[in-house]
This record gives C-alpha cells, structure tokens and sequence, in this order.
C-alpha cells in the first residue's frame, strides 16, 4: 500500500484473520527461533519449525527451598499436561552417552554437577523429539544465576517460571517426615501424605541429608541464590505459597501455566456481555466505553433510536414497537399475570424478526468507528439462532462474558426500582430509598420491573443460554453478584490478558 494515501481503511477481516490464527504470535515466535538458531538456510528452518508446531507445548522451570513439594507439583503437571519431567536425577541416568557418564560419575564424588555439564545435559535431552513434541518440565534447574544465563545462551527459553514459597520453619518440620519409594520415587509424608498400602509403606525408605541442621544449611543456600535468579525470568515468573494443601498449590500453579502471556499483537476488543435482565450488562458496558474508547453498543437502543430517526428500518420496526405500547395501556387497566406469555409488556424485540434486529445491528457494526476501536455488545444475541446469524455474518467477538447473578438477587435489584413522576429521579426501595414518606407515595413503577416480567425474562435467558455457552466456547463466567467495580475488573483482566489454553 502506498503510505502516501493513509490513513487506510483495513477491512475488519484481516485483523480477525490475524487474531484468530494468531499470525503476530507465529512470527514472533519464528523469528526468535531463526536468531537464536541462526540456520544456514532460513526458509528451511521456518518451514520445519511450522511443521512441528510446538510453540505452545508446555516449557515450564519449578524452583523452590528443600521440602516446598516442587517435585510432587512437577510430577502432577507432567501427568496433566502428558509431558517430560527432567531433573538432575534423570538427565545424569541417561544410558549410552559419556556425557551423561561422566556427569554421573562426577556427582558419585561431589553430589553435585557441573553447570557446564548440567545445561549440555540438558540442551541434548530438550532435543529428542519427545521434548519437541510434548514440551519439558524443569524441576529445581537451574540452582544458580549462572545456570540460568547459560540455559539461557543456548537459547533453552522457558514459557512459565513458577517458584514455590514458604517459611524456612515450615519446610524444615516439613522435610524431617520426608519418606521416599525407592521403587517409584514418589515422594511421601509421614504426617500429610502417608500411603495406604501397607506394601509401599514398608519399602518407604528415608532420604540422606534431611537433619535439621543439613536442611537449614540447604536453605541458607537457595536463599542466596533464588535473588539472583529472579532477574532472569522478568515478567514469566510467579512466587505461589507452598505453605498450604498441596493440591491447592498444584491448581495455582496449573492455572498459571495454561495462561499465555500477553502479547504485543495489535488487539481491537470486540466484547459480548451476556447475562440476564439486571445482571449488570449495561453498566459494565459503559464503563468499558469509557475506559478503553469502546463504542457502546446496546441493541435495544440501536431499535429505539432507528425508529426515532424514522430510517428505513425503523418505520418497519415501528409497528412492533407500537404494538408494544398498547400492551403497556392494557397493563396499566389489568393485571400482568392475566397476559399471555407473547403479550408481555416490553416484548417487541422478541417479537421483531431476528433478520430484521441483525441489519440494524450490522449497520452499526460496519462504521467506520466500530471497526478501529472495537465495540462492546450486550441485548444480543439472546438465543443459539441469533448468534449463528451473527457469526455467518462475520460478527465474532473475541472475548465473551456470561454474567452470572442468582435470581434473589436479580428479583431484588429490579422489582424494588421506583421512578418519581414529577422530578424523573430513580429510587430503589433499599440501596436509595426516597427521602421522605410524600415522595415514596408519588413513586411509580415501570411495568418490565414488576416480578412477574422479571421470572419470565430470567426463565427464557436460561432456557438458551447453555446452548449460547457452549456456542462460545472460550467464554468466561463472572460472579455478577458483587460490587460492580469488583465484576469490572475481572471483565478488564479477561480483556487485556490472553485466554487462558483448555487443557483436557
């Protein structure tokens, strides 16, 4: 394109392309494998690399003090994610190589490997092609900040740094009930994680080293060390207490792995909030206009202002919505619950011909201001039909929320709404109660607000709204039952960090 004629006017399908098949990750990532490689042929190594597809298998480092379970939490993830476990241990035991011989030969004498042998060990054994194709777990390497930088050198780049955290106290009751298989290498407890097997706990045997007096120097060690380390790992390393259950330590740590890190991928929002009538849409929707420059796009609204406009499409919308006016002069002489389902005050939308709601709605999707800055929907799609439409139609948002409020909840917030008729000011029965007793007997209440509207909207929002979830199958559910800022921001962290990856 000829920058001489900017700005350009990018179809919205090309950054869908992008975000979809994560083309700017895909680069990246190649061109940091062709600096680090450097291959004699660049465009054979780029065509290998795409064929192995293994940006995204696990590489992940465990570090923690002596007893802080980083092995038990690195076995657990290895078994979860079906990849490789490598450890000073099993690198040094490799048969049929003199590197891994004399490595093994040299921690016989020293208990100890050295670093040069140590990242050689492992630079060989993340090149077979189990480690290619199911990924690598690290577990207490590197031990030093000269490990690190040299794993580092070979172009050895974990994805997740996890360091496990406790009081030193703590760890040393903690190693002194350590009990090893020498069958399994399972690692076990004499007070919180005793087999049952009778079998397996005669053949427990106790581990060399672990004194108290041995173990309180260990510490004093990777204390000094893990500082240093740090550095290394900017902005992939996350410190997780292991001074709680292991198995809540294991789904902290598994949660963290399956998170990608946010990337520096050009990102236009394109947010869907779905939940029921009361659950907040609204307002989130427009505090995320305000914050991120999103249009706000709500789809009542859209219909309300198309027949206001008099467009083309609003004199079609018209007679729905006139429809929908008598019904509120037969609600205010007869009692809601005499009305069919169908003639439910506030029903023109649903009543209104879903092709008919999505060219509105394509109408404004299509400006110019939508596609450069994103959008943030709600009011549609409210069923499996309409987001199919929307989704033929090229309209796929990129991050969903269902807003989950329990209906108590949704039945209190909406059913206790009042409006004063003479000053149009909005009052609610218990969060803002009317200041005097002449007030709260002017108070109206609008029709859609009254219980039995409520029951019906909620009861046909989850009626579709498992088909909706499983259409959407990245979606995030959001406890809507809280402060609204609070649900804001687990809206805000959902947007500007990736998805998380769905492991089975």
């Amino acid at each position: 394109m000829d920058a001489t004629t900017a700005p350009h006017h990018i179809p919205p399908e090309m950054s869908q392309y992008g975000e979809e098949n994560h083309i700017f990750e895909i680069m990246q990532n190649m061109l940091e494998q062709l600096l680090i490689h450097q291959p004699k042929d660049p465009i054979l190594f780029m065509i290998n690399h795409l064929q192995l597809d293994n940006d995204n298998v696990p590489k992940i480092v465990i570090l923690g003090p002596p007893a802080s379970g980083k092995t038990t939490i690195a076995m657990w993830l290895c078994k979860h994610l079906n990849s490789n476990l490598l450890t000073v241990e099993n690198l040094i035991a490799k048969e049929f190589s003199s590197l891994a011989a004399a490595a093994r030969k040299h921690y016989q004498i020293n208990k100890r490997v050295p670093s040069m042998q140590l990242v050689r060990l492992i630079q060989d054994r993340v090149s077979e092609e189990d480690c290619v194709r199911r990924g690598w777990i690290l577990d207490g390497i590197p031990e030093t900040r000269e490990q690190a930088l040299m794993i580092q050198t070979v172009g050895i780049t974990p994805r997740h740094v996890i360091v496990l955290s406790a009081p030193d106290t703590v760890l040393i009751e903690r190693n002194l009930g350590k009990r090893i298989d020498p069958q399994t290498g399972e690692i076990y407890h004499t007070t919180f994680d005793w087999p049952s097997e009778s079998e397996i706990q005669d053949r427990l045997i106790v581990p060399v080293g672990i004194s108290e007096l041995e173990t309180a120097g260990k510490l004093l060690e990777y204390h000094r060390n893990i500082v240093r380390i740090f550095p290394s790992y900017p902005k992939i390393l996350k410190v997780i207490s292991a001074d709680q259950p292991c198995v809540d330590v294991f789904y902290q740590a598994l949660t963290y792995v399956q998170t990608n890190h946010r990337s520096n991928a050009p990102f236009t929002p394109r947010v869907l909030l779905c939940g029921p009538m009361g659950s907040g849409k609204s307002l989130q929707a427009a505090l995320l206009a305000q914050k991120y420059s999103l249009v706000n796009v709500c789809c009542g609204q859209l219909l309300k202002e198309a027949v206001a406009d008099k467009s083309k499409f609003g004199e079609v919308i018209q007679p729905f919505f006139e429809k929908d006016m008598a019904e509120y002069k037969l609600q205010e002489g007869g009692a809601l619950g005499s009305l069919p389902c169908n003639a439910v005050p506030g029903t023109a939308r649903m009543l209104l011909p879903d092709s008919l709601i999505m060219k509105v709605l394509s109408e404004r999707l299509n400006q110019q201001d939508c596609i450069q800055k994103g959008w943030v929907l709600h009011g549609f799609p409210r069923d499996l039909d309409q987001a199919l439409m929307m989704d033929s139609l090229g309209y796929k948002p990129n991050r969903v929320f269902f807003l989950n409020v329990p209906f108590d909840s949704v039945l209190e917030r909406l059913t206790l709404r009042r409006t004063d008729p003479i000053t149009g000011e909005r009052y609610h029965l218990m969060y803002k109660p009317p200041p005097t007793t002449e007030i709260q007997d002017r108070l109206l209440q609008n029709p859609k607000d009254a219980e039995e509207h409520v029951k019906f909207k909620m009861d046909l929002f989850y009626r579709n709204a498992a088909e909706l979830e499983e259409f959407y199958g990245q979606a995030l559910t959001i406890n809507g039952d809280q402060d609204p800022y609070t649900v804001f921001e687990y809206i805000e962290s959902g947007i500007i960090n990736p998805l998380p990856q769905k492991v089975p």
